[in-house]
């Protein structure tokens, strides 16, 4: 079950909440907008395909647990966004100091997983389950928010980028999505370059509306 497909069973995108590190869990308070019990709600939504748990809270909002939270990514791709004004950040310095060097650095290092995957071989099946791993589970929690943000009147785009930025980073680092030395490329290396994929597609949407080209290279 994807941010899209819940946000349709809903009428409106879900809310990303926690780290996601034990559970892909999101918060709604559709039930109460509709003007339906919530219990009943939670009912419906059990038995879609998709649904780990879904939890009544004392606020009547609901708690809709994600049984594979990697389905998200099938569903982000390049978005046109409108242009915004001046970008919010310098070039200079490129340090981790400087938000927009972040954010540029992410994108070119998303883009080369790309590249450099089609150079190895990586490639196959797309398998959202293996996408479980601590740093690949905090990508996907940041890459759920943009369903909402796009429909946000105000979303935030330099902050979110950044946010999604450093937590790419540190899974670029520590759950490589390419084969080093000898090692085969392997399903999950073809689940993380789809990620990466998904990461570039969504920091190019959040340059644009800033005011800015992704860059390809630094």
């Amino acid at each position: 079950m994807t941010p899209g497909q819940l946000g349709e069973v809903l009428g409106l995108p879900p809310i990303p909440s926690g780290t996601w590190a034990e559970e892909a869990l999101y918060v709604s308070p559709a039930a109460l907008r509709r003007g339906e019990a919530p219990g009943e709600m939670a009912a419906r939504l059990r038995v879609l395909p998709g649904i780990a748990d879904v939890r009544v809270r004392g606020d009547g909002f609901l708690e809709i647990v994600v049984a594979v939270p990697g389905g998200l990514v099938t569903e982000i791709g390049p978005v046109p966004a409108a242009a915004g004004g001046a970008p919010p950040w310098a070039d200079l310095p490129r340090t981790w100091d400087n938000p927009g060097f972040v954010v540029r650095l992410a994108h070119v290092r998303a883009v080369a997983v790309q590249r450099w995957a089609a150079d190895l071989g990586v490639g196959g099946d797309f398998r959202p389950e293996l996408l479980a791993g601590r740093w690949d589970r905090a990508v996907l929690r940041s890459l759920a928010e943009v369903h909402g943000r796009r429909v946000s009147r105000a979303p935030g785009w330099a902050a979110y980028t950044e946010q999604l930025a450093r937590v790419y980073h540190d899974a670029f680092e520590r759950a490589p999505a390419l084969p080093s030395g000898e090692e085969e490329p392997s399903a999950l290396h073809a689940a993380r370059v789809r990620l990466a994929r998904a990461v570039r597609d969504v920091l190019a949407e959040g340059l644009a509306a800033l005011g800015e080209t992704a860059p390809d290279r630094l």
